[in-house]
């Protein structure tokens, strides 16, 4: 069963053919000015797997210094997915409708973190990105 998300005013629509997997929360600085919040939620998925559905036309990119960026609705401003030269890596889990059948299992940059935020106990929490295995 596919996974569809959509932006805040409905014109841009997409779908994953597919699972989301390794769902995570992002408490750098640059995600929290990014999101306007004090983290990003997202997960990964496979570019294969993704199609816009509708208003991909809409689409607005930021592309950071390292070739990281996201893609967002240059009407309502909801970011929809992270982008790594130019490909899609991940969907913000707030655009996803419905139970997308995953957890953050994970906190990464705690160490940048808003002083004010308060972290839930029991998930993995990394001081910077998730160390290489």
């Amino acid at each position: 069963m596919a996974i569809r998300g959509e932006c805040l005013c409905g014109q841009i629509r997409y779908e994953v053919e597919g699972r989301l997997r390794d769902a995570r929360s992002c408490h750098c600085s640059r995600c929290r000015k990014a999101f306007s919040g004090q983290a990003s939620a997202y997960a990964l998925v496979d570019a294969n797997e993704f199609r816009w559905l509708s208003g991909a036309d809409l689409l607005t990119s930021y592309i950071g210094k390292h070739g990281f960026g996201l893609q967002f609705c240059s009407s309502c401003g909801s970011t929809l997915c992270g982008i790594f030269e130019g490909v899609i890596h991940g969907v913000t889990l707030g655009c996803v409708n419905g139970d997308p059948g995953v957890e953050i299992g994970r906190h990464i940059y705690v160490g940048s973190k808003a002083k004010w935020e308060v972290l839930a106990e029991g998930v993995p929490q990394y001081e910077e990105g998730v160390p290489d295995n």
